[in-house]
């Protein structure tokens, strides 16, 4: 009964039967294998957009942060929301990645708005030399608090971008996870929406560790190149990023590992909407819940051994029905037993 994040869940047995095949014999380094080659190919296949590059890291935080780097001057600032992983997660990864360039935050949502954006846009080249220029927006799909953008509210962003001379950039560590909850495809929810680079998540989705940098403009590749292995995050061995990769695309396997998870947080939400007290924040979009639960349901979870996901608050002091908030998130592996004996437990 483990809710604590996406992250902490198990790779998928096919990823690893996968990376095990990939472990025979010899193969060409730093992405010349030609494992990269086929999955190149899928990628660019899957996004309708033959002409993309298309690059693999190990981390969310590298696949943001260089392809940010690749979009972004260092005289310049990234918008962004207050709650977006490259603000609160990174430990100022992108900034150091950018050569100092700052962020922008944008209202005070997780859900940047068209009319709150063209403000943070007018606000920025108001100083001429002394104060940062505009660069490009940053959106997450899924949002840090479980949201998804629809194919309208993302469109509306980038031309807000585009009004300003600027490109936009997907962070797509929950992608698979937004695109079955939307039912659209790849190239609907990135190039044909106006984003111009994303960042395609697959540890949270059952790899063991790879994302992919995919750049609808071919003219950024070798940029990319350059600073990846500038920043040491290319892989001498890159098989084994690849191997993941075209496991994780083989028969669909990143659409069924998100429907799964996806599923399963659909199930506990709609378990803990009979739990007495229980407040959605938002009616749950993905894989993410956040919720107020009364404090009473979080101690009995608590000493039956199942708080494994993120609390905000002391469960033995205080009122008992006092509502504290939560975060909990499903990955793909968690059982439908396990996630009915975690309600039964939160109801009492």
């Amino acid at each position: 009964m483990f809710f604590a994040s996406d992250n902490a869940g198990p790779a998928h047995p096919a990823i690893m039967q996968a990376l095990m095949d990939a472990n025979q014999g010899f193969a060409l380094p730093y992405g010349a294998d030609d494992i990269m080659t086929r999955v190149t190919a899928r990628i660019r296949d899957l996004f309708e957009a033959p002409r993309a590059s298309v690059h693999l890291v190990a981390t969310g935080t590298a696949a943001n942060s260089l392809a940010l780097a690749c979009m972004c001057q260092p005289w310049q600032t990234v918008f962004c929301s207050p709650v977006a992983h490259i603000h609160e997660d990174e430990c100022n990864a992108p900034e150091f990645y950018m050569g100092g360039a700052k962020l922008t935050l944008v209202g005070d949502s997780d859900k940047m708005t068209p009319d709150a954006l063209r403000a943070a846009f007018a606000a920025e080249e108001t100083r001429g030399v002394h104060g940062p220029q505009r660069g490009p927006v940053s959106i997450t799909q899924v949002t840090e608090k479980g949201r998804v953008y629809t194919l309208d509210e993302l469109s509306a962003l980038t031309a807000v971008a585009r009004e300003f001379g600027q490109k936009a950039h997907m962070d797509g560590a929950r992608f698979a996870n937004a695109l079955v909850a939307l039912g659209c495809t790849p190239a609907e929810m990135t190039w044909k929406a106006g984003i111009d680079a994303v960042s395609f998540g697959g540890t949270k989705n059952g790899c063991p560790g790879v994302e992919a940098v995919i750049f609808f403009d071919p003219d950024k590749a070798w940029e990319f190149e350059l600073r990846r292995k500038r920043g040491a995050h290319l892989f001498s061995k890159h098989r084994y990023l690849s191997a993941q990769m075209e496991a994780y695309l083989a028969d669909d396997l990143w659409l069924t590992s998100a429907r799964a998870a996806n599923a399963n947080c659909r199930r506990l939400a709609d378990g803990l909407a009979g739990v007495p007290g229980v407040q959605m924040l938002h009616d749950p979009q993905a894989n993410m819940i956040f919720a107020h639960m009364p404090r009473a349901a979080h101690k009995r979870l608590s000493d039956a051994g199942a708080m494994y996901y993120v609390l905000d608050g002391d469960v033995n002091t205080g009122d008992p029905d006092e509502p504290l908030p939560c975060r909990l998130v499903a990955d793909w592996s968690i059982s439908a037993e396990q996630i009915d004996q975690f309600v039964a437990l939160a109801k009492g």
